[in-house]
């Protein structure tokens, strides 16, 4: 499945109200986002308020824009709007700045394993 990182930036001084929110999120919104197809959904938050977060989908466009179409959505994208810097009169979950991967442990080993086993069963036998 397809990994997603992206970044936004938390007004330090609204730090500590942001961590409550996100320590008892809507119940309505879990299950939006759980519907939408997020998977593997976190946040991490420095204390200067980068937020770097990491997300699963099949297709994070589509995950995003069946989230857009849900009412409660809506309501907690305006109540975060607040907390973020640098929005530019976008809603927090439409201003992500994506990160690109360049590095998977579990890809890279998973990758070795398979040419591993190729040799091994295509090795010539020895005389």
């Amino acid at each position: 499945m397809p990994r997603y990182c992206f970044l936004l930036q938390v007004r330090p001084e609204l730090l500590a109200e942001y961590r409550t929110r996100h320590a008892a999120v809507w119940p309505e919104m879990l299950e939006a986002l759980h519907d939408s197809g997020w998977r593997q959904y976190s946040l991490f938050v420095r204390d200067d308020g980068l937020l770097v977060g990491y997300v699963e989908a099949d297709d994070l466009t589509v995950a995003q824009e069946r989230m857009a179409a849900t009412e409660v959505n809506g309501r907690w994208q305006e109540s975060m709007g607040e907390f973020f810097d640098s929005l530019d009169g976008r809603r927090p979950d439409e201003a992500l700045l994506l990160l690109e991967e360049v590095f998977n442990l579990d890809d890279q080993r998973a990758r070795h394993h398979d040419v591993d086993e190729y040799l091994r069963r295509t090795e010539l036998p020895q005389s």
